[in-house]
């Protein structure tokens, strides 16, 4: 049996995947995949990629681009959720900032450079005419659980992260929630190492397979609301009203979206080069 190492953020996207080990659809076809829970997202998974310690990562499309271009040895082979993240913005619950003008020059909590919470600060910044070398601070938090004392301990000033993930901390006073940011591309995308392509297509055409008939029907689980509600700690409408926002992909990132996401994090500065779609990508 062919044992896979794949890394993702414990948050509702990736239920399917959950699923898909829970009812032995990989084992079923001699492969042995294993799930790794990073709270650290994006940058933490760029990092294990780099490193062999995860064949495989969901993992946000900024980022994956970003570390791609900076020589990660890997590929994107799927999109996996078509419809953009809805990043809030956040403050602490007692914070004096009421508006985006008022965190201006203040400094954002991100989970590592590279990360998506990083990224998103500059979309945000330019979304408001910031000029993004002076208006843009940073300290690293490492994950939520850090931006949560981050920002109660004066720290930090405000905290991008999906909002949906965050609403329970901002329903019980620890956040609130000033503004929100869609990221202007596709999400989350599933990318390979190219040690792993290159040795193992087969079966990563399989688990793209199983896990692709799972997201097509994800919606019409019957009470899939309910386990998301319960899986998460979130509230039942909060959960339909994500679902109503959310699609998910089971096709490869066309050229146009690839370019559109290099055009502005080169715009923005965070990438030095744009580079060829098929750097970025690897069709099966």
């Amino acid at each position: 049996m062919k044992k896979v190492n794949i890394g993702g953020v414990p948050e509702h996207f990736n239920l399917a995947w959950y699923l898909t080990l829970k009812n032995g659809e990989y084992k079923d076809q001699d492969i042995n995949l294993r799930w790794h829970d990073y709270h650290g997202g994006t940058g933490a998974m760029t990092k294990a990629l780099r490193s062999g310690e995860i064949d495989m990562a969901v993992i946000l499309t900024e980022g994956i681009v970003k570390d791609i271009i900076e020589d990660n040895p890997s590929k994107i082979v799927q999109t996996f959720v078509q419809t953009p993240l809805n990043w809030g913005i956040h403050v602490a619950a007692d914070s004096d900032f009421k508006t985006i003008d008022d965190i201006k020059g203040t400094r954002a909590a991100i989970s590592r450079y590279g990360s998506g919470s990083h990224l998103m600060a500059y979309i945000n910044a330019k979304n408001n005419n910031w000029d993004l070398e002076k208006d843009l601070k940073f300290e690293v938090i490492k994950n939520l659980d850090g931006a949560i004392r981050g920002l109660t301990e004066n720290k930090a000033d405000y905290f991008m992260w999906e909002k949906f993930t965050t609403k329970p901390y901002v329903d019980n006073g620890i956040f609130r929630r000033i503004g929100n940011c869609p990221s202007p591309w596709p999400c989350f995308v599933i990318a390979a190492s190219d040690k792993f392509i290159e040795n193992n297509e087969e079966q990563l055409k399989t688990i793209l397979e199983i896990i692709n008939q799972t997201t097509a029907d994800f919606k019409s689980i019957p009470s899939i609301d309910k386990t998301i509600a319960n899986r998460y700690e979130q509230e039942l409408e909060d959960v339909q009203e994500w679902l109503s926002l959310t699609e998910w992909s089971q096709s490869v990132m066309n050229e146009k979206t690839i370019k559109n996401v290099q055009n502005q994090l080169h715009d923005l500065k965070i990438i030095s080069k744009k580079v060829d779609y098929s750097k970025l990508i690897h069709k099966l």
